[in-house]
């Protein structure tokens, strides 16, 4: 527009404005998708405008937040934050965190509180009692070694020091992992980047952990919910999203089927087995922290239990496929979200 108003504004321009630029296209807004890995998984972000430039340096800074984020909460290197913290378990010695690692465990805590230990970030302890990684190979841990590890597993011995910023495992050979609840915490900074930005409608993804921002145009995102036994690009119901999170946990991602039983990464704190009261579970709610941490909780609990929880949260919906492949939602979503199929069957 600028260019056309200067050339009106010459009345001695040689060529007519119009004439001029009719070969050149006009920026309209569309879907921008940028893609990347991060933290163990695929991250996506998806901008709803028409700058290409400003859109791909958005996405850039937003996977660099997550590399910055992982560099401090992974156990896969020696050096992160989370692994000084395992390494000095039992010491006594207490180390000293980032404000970002310090408010992430200490929410930790806060929903293991709130679930009575069904959240548990000292399931750390578990690393490599199950083989669901580049390790898989079907095979079952051993149930001695299962009962020695669950000693390990108790988030009260967790110790906190919001003066010193402190963090201290009480015992010998505790773990914590933010595996649960990093991604939640990474996709709402992310969002806050592309909104400092100047972008108002995009969608972060992060693996199951999503949050939506704006719409385009007025028409809203709408978004799938994997089906569980289904192919992976496959929903078994879609709902239109607005400024909120979405997030699944499900037993489809990392695991194995043996003798007909499914095994999958989703770990029942409280027995070191694979949590079986659920195939998925959707969560929606105002922030990508909040349904990241409980989407694993209400997992665990399955939809006979959860739901009454999930009813007097406020802002706080869920969408379960339980054990029997039944699909139960919320009431808050009974009128949102469209079951388009049922859920595949099978183990």
């Amino acid at each position: 527009m600028r260019a056309l108003a200067l050339a009106i504004g010459l009345a001695f321009a040689a060529v007519a404005p119009a004439a001029a630029r009719a070969d050149q296209p006009v920026a309209t807004e569309r879907k921008l998708v940028h893609t990347d890995q991060a933290m163990g998984t695929v991250v996506q972000v998806t901008i709803w405008t028409d700058d290409e430039t400003a859109a791909a340096t958005a996405a850039q800074a937003v996977f660099a937040e997550f590399r910055r984020l992982d560099a401090m909460m992974t156990t896969w290197t020696p050096d992160s934050e989370i692994s000084k913290i395992n390494a000095a378990a039992g010491t006594g010695k207490p180390v000293a965190v980032s404000a970002e690692v310090y408010a992430v465990v200490a929410r930790s805590l806060e929903v293991s509180k709130a679930s009575q230990g069904v959240f548990d970030i000292t399931v750390g302890a578990y690393a490599g009692l199950w083989k669901f990684d580049e390790d898989m190979d079907g095979t079952l841990p051993d149930p001695a070694e299962v009962q020695k590890r669950k000693k390990l597993v108790n988030w009260k011995d967790v110790v906190l020091d919001k003066k010193r910023r402190t963090v201290r495992l009480k015992r010998p050979g505790m773990r914590i992992t933010l595996g649960g609840i990093a991604k939640g915490y990474a996709v709402d900074r992310a969002a806050a980047l592309l909104d400092q930005a100047g972008f108002g409608s995009f969608i972060i993804q992060a693996g199951g952990d999503m949050y939506v921002s704006g719409d385009k145009n007025g028409t809203p995102w709408v978004v799938g919910i994997r089906d569980p036994r289904g192919p992976r690009d496959q929903s078994f119901a879609v709902a239109p999203i607005k400024d909120h999170s979405f997030s699944t946990s499900g037993d489809y991602e990392r695991g194995f089927v043996k003798d007909g039983v499914r095994y999958h990464h989703i770990l029942d704190p409280r027995t070191a087995q694979p949590a079986r009261a659920s195939r998925s579970v959707t969560i929606m709610a105002k922030d990508a922290f909040t349904a990241d941490a409980w989407s694993k909780v209400l997992f665990i609990l399955g939809a006979k239990q959860a739901m009454a929880l999930v009813e007097k949260l406020p802002d706080f919906e869920a969408v379960f496929v339980d054990a029997d492949n039944r699909v139960i939602m919320s009431s808050g979503l009974k009128d949102r979200v469209k079951v388009i199929s049922e859920p595949t069957p099978g183990v």
